[in-house]
This record gives structure tokens, C-alpha cells and sequence, in this order.
């Protein structure tokens, strides 16, 4: 029975459309919502500044955090107190404040004095470039030995970072043996324990890491590919083209952590293809410790396909990053294929007819990259689309020659099987 003068509203059932867009809208208001800050070198541009804050965003999107303000500060360093000047850093400090910002996130590693003077003014949680990418890198890893090596580098970057966590903090331990009866700190507590699992971590490592080494030396002589380039290149897209696998990809930086190995075989030449995991500028040294044994897999790589995405404006710096990362693991001197992937996305402006000024990357087509410096060097290269299957045919051509010159330098009496 129903009373007078009561109203009973029933909701009108919703569209399927209607309720995708609530549960993005949703979703999205679930997000932290973060700000960038980077110091601009007397060195950099404001554009390179630019191009590297918005990788920053990048890795922030990756982690599931939103970008809403960029703050920039040129300078000839970095503050060794702050990061950024005093009156930048309350800038910062009150916009967080008033827009109810959940993360500063800084450009650059800080150091523990440097985090800890920030956190006084600071209204919001921070994290530096190497923390974010620690955290991206945890939560990307798939398997135990993935998951162990992000694990070793947490603990790395965390042990000089312990002080003043538990300053308000003091553990008494009275009686005989203490250290002369005034007690023992938290942090000291911290610490060891801290040490000893990195102690842990290392042992578990090294014994996966003689597992893997055995393995490796089970494939036999076989002629061995590792794909590397900055990350976000199309790697997984082409490994999975060329070995007709299912590698994960995913347009997110760091997709693919574990290293895959597949068999591979052209006109009956077998050889073993790896996907590692990508490179990017001031990658943690915590990291590349960590993973060690899987860039064995680029060491041990008798040709190295450097995967570029030619359509980023940046290209030509990413090549250098992971020259120098090649450089730093120890496999410098390995023979290069370089393949300039995204050719389907390469865009361009046009320069007018009566502009006289030197051409830049913007305004030169993709022949005309094709005729500058990249085709006057002397590494081999060829230019795809992974995802449009462009010029793919060419790609394993050229590759199987390759693998057909080690193998016969290999087994040069085995030249009848190709």
C-alpha cells in the first residue's frame, strides 16, 4: 500500500553506452593526478626539455597516473638541496596545495638529503624519475625471475634512502650487550634487515642466473638475434612478425621485461631470436645491475637488430642512448642491423619554396632521410612498417643473409643445407 505524498523515483535503465562512458569517467577519477617538474640545462633546449617531459608524462600514463602541469626551471644544475629553486619549489608546493595534486613527480633521481628537504614543503607525495620507473617495472613483471631482479633494485634504491623515515622513532634495548645501554635506532634495524634481503635477492639471482647460463649453452651453437632498441619501439610487434610467436606488445613503455627466445627458420637456416627489454635514457644503474643475466642475452647475440622508431623527432637521440647502454653491458662491438620501424606514422613539414634555412628533421621526408646521414653510414639498414607489414619481405631477406654469413663462418662445411 502506498502512503500519499510519497514520491518513489525509479531510475531509467541505462544504454550500453552510457555506461561505458560512466565507468571511463570513473575510472578516470580513480587515476592520481600528478605534476612534472624538470630543471632545464644551460645545455638543452626548450624543446628537447619539452620532448623529454612528455616522456616523463609517458611513463606516468604507464603507471596509471595523470599529467596535469608541466614545471620548468632553467638552470645551470640541479639544486643540490631542492632540485629547483626556493621560490619554483613553493610555487609548486601551492599549486599541489590548492589542486589537490596526489604526486610530484621530478625528472631526475633525487638524492635521500634532496628528498627529504622537499618533503618539508611539499603537501603531496613525491617521486623521482628512478622511483617511477622502478614502480613501472614491478608492476610489468610477469615472472619470478622478473619480479626477484625489480625486487634487488627496489632494495637498492631504497637502503640510502632510510634515513630520517623513523627519526621519531627509537627501539630501547636495555641491559648488558646493548650498544653502551642507549638503544637501537629504527633505522639501524632497517638497514640490516634491508641488507639482508638484498643479501637473499643476490643468492636467488645467482642460482636462476646458472640456470639460465646452462640453458643457454644447451641451444648449442646456434646463431643468435637480440632485439634492442629504446622502448616503445615496436620490438615485440616485430619479434612476433618475424617468429610468428605471441610476444606481448602493448603501445606502453617497458611491455615486454622478460626476455622471450624463439627458434626461428628460414629456408631451413634455423637461428634463435631473443626480445629484451627496452632502453631509455638515465635508466636506473639499480636496474641494469639487476638485470644482468637477462642482457646476457645481448651479449652473448652474435647480431644485434637496433629497432628505431623513425617516426619519433628524437630518433636520432634514442640511437645514442642505446649506443651508449650497448656500450656500458658490454656489447659495443656487436655487429648491428639497424631498423628504422613506424614508417607508416613519419610525418613532415613541407618547407617553403623560398625558405633558405638549413633543413631540420621536421621538414625532411622520409626519402630524404633515407639519402642523409643514415644511408652514408656504415651499418646496414632498412626501413618497416611492423604493424602495415611494410618492406618485411626485404627485412628477412636481408636478415637471412646475415645469419647465413655467421653460420658459414660457423660451419663452413654446412653450406648445403641453404
Amino acid at each position: 500500500m502506498l502512503l500519499a505524498g510519497c514520491f518513489f523515483f525509479i531510475p531509467m535503465a541505462k544504454s550500453k553506452n552510457e555506461n561505458i562512458v560512466t565507468q571511463d569517467v570513473e575510472a578516470e577519477d580513480l587515476r592520481q593526478r600528478a605534476v612534472v617538474v624538470a630543471v632545464i640545462r644551460d645545455s638543452q633546449s626548450i624543446e628537447q626539455a619539452e620532448e623529454f617531459l612528455s616522456e616523463l608524462e609517458f611513463l606516468a600514463e604507464t603507471a596509471d597516473i595523470v599529467t596535469v602541469r608541466r614545471f620548468t626551471q632553467r638552470l645551470p644544475q640541479p639544486s643540490s638541496r631542492i632540485y629547483v629553486g626556493p621560490g619554483k619549489l613553493d610555487e609548486i608546493a601551492a599549486y599541489c596545495a590548492e589542486n589537490e595534486i596526489d604526486v610530484v613527480i621530478f625528472d631526475d633521481e633525487l638524492s635521500p638529503s634532496q628528498t627529504r628537504n622537499i618533503e618539508k614543503v611539499m603537501p603531496c607525495r613525491l617521486l623521482d624519475r628512478t622511483r617511477l620507473i622502478l614502480d613501472i617495472f614491478m608492476s610489468r613483471a610477469r615472472t619470478a625471475y622478473a619480479k626477484t631482479q625489480v625486487q634487488l633494485a627496489q632494495y637498492e634504491y631504497m637502503l640510502p634512502r632510510l634515513a630520517g623515515m623513523w627519526t621519531h622513532l627509537e627501539r630501547q634495548r636495555g641491559g648488558t650487550g646493548t650498544r653502551g645501554g642507549a638503544g637501537e635506532r629504527e633505522i639501524e634495524t632497517d638497514r640490516r634487515i634491508v641488507r639482508n634481503r638484498i643479501s637473499k635477492l643476490k643468492e636467488e639471482l645467482s642460482k636462476i642466473d646458472r640456470q639460465m647460463a646452462v640453458q643457454r649453452s644447451n641451444r648449442g651453437s646456434m646463431v643468435r638475434v637480440a632485439l634492442v632498441g629504446y622502448t616503445n619501439v615496436g620490438k615485440s610487434t616485430l619479434m612476433n612478425l618475424i617468429s610468428k610467436s605471441e610476444v606481448f606488445a602493448e603501445n606502453k613503455l617497458f611491455a615486454t621485461l622478460d626476455t622471450t627466445v624463439r627458434k626461428v627458420v628460414f629456408d631451413n637456416l634455423p637461428f634463435l631470436l631473443s626480445d629484451t627489454v627496452g632502453f631509455i635514457r638515465k635508466l636506473p644503474t639499480e636496474l641494469i645491475e639487476s638485470f644482468k643475466s637477462t642482457l646476457d642475452e645481448v651479449r652473448e647475440a652474435d647480431l644485434l637488430m637496433h629497432v628505431v622508431d623513425i617516426s619519433h623527432p628524437n630518433f636520432e637521440e634514442h640511437i645514442a642512448v642505446v649506443k651508449q647502454t650497448l656500450q656500458d653491458i658490454g656489447a659495443g662491438d656487436k655487429p648491428v642491423y639497424l631498423v628504422f620501424n613506424k614508417i607508416d606514422a613519419y610525418t613532415y613539414v613541407k618547407k617553403d619554396e623560398d625558405d633558405l634555412t638549413p633543413a631540420t628533421r621536421q621538414n625532411m621526408s622520409l626519402e630524404d632521410m633515407k639519402k642523409s646521414w643514415i644511408a652514408k653510414a656504415n651499418t646496414p639498414c632498412i626501413f618497416i612498417s611492423a604493424v602495415e607489414r611494410l618492406n618485411i619481405e626485404k627485412l628477412r631477406s636481408d636478415l637471412y643473409g646475415m645469419v647465413r654469413e655467421i653460420h658459414a663462418g660457423r660451419y663452413p662445411f654446412n653450406n648445403f643445407l641453404y
